[in-house]
């Protein structure tokens, strides 16, 4: 019988075989740490996209505020926002023998509500806005967001 030779680079790869016992378990557990770090990263990747959606986006409350509009500004380094302050009527102490009254500071979320507000601060507001967990700067400097005006009396 005549012996057929193997070409030269699978006899390498015979020879490495032969000498390594363990080297078909290399590319095995290379496979399965790949695995892991790709679940692990696409979990990663999920979880944080989960986070920043209920912190930033996700609207936590929504209400009305009632009170005398203090002011409206439009202010910002980059992203220029619209904010404002509403005094509302009644008063609270924190310690006994001060008087503060109630202040909302929130931010305003289009052009045509801040003219609206900035055409008549002094005057009173009931306000509906919505809350968030977070602050994005693109949307203000407050949790929050005034997107409606109710009423407006003049007092």
């Amino acid at each position: 019988m005549e012996e057929t030779q193997l070409p030269e680079s699978e006899q390498v790869l015979a020879a490495a075989s032969a000498n390594q016992p363990f080297a078909a378990e290399a590319p095995k557990k290379s496979k399965r740490f790949k695995k892991f770090m790709r679940r692990f990263l696409l979990l990663l990747i999920l979880g944080l996209g989960i986070f920043i959606y209920f912190k930033y986006f996700y609207v936590f409350g929504d209400g009305v505020k009632s009170g005398h509009l203090n002011y409206a500004v439009k202010k910002g380094n980059i992203f220029k926002t619209y904010e404002g302050k509403l005094i509302q009527e009644g008063y609270r102490t924190k310690t006994t023998g001060t008087i503060q009254s109630y202040e909302f500071e929130f931010s305003i979320k289009s052009k045509k509500i801040y003219d609206i507000l900035s055409a008549n601060s002094g005057k009173q507001f009931d306000l509906h806005y919505k809350e968030y967990h977070g602050v994005v700067p693109w949307r203000g400097n407050t949790k929050y967001v005034v997107d409606s005006i109710i009423s407006m009396k003049d007092e």
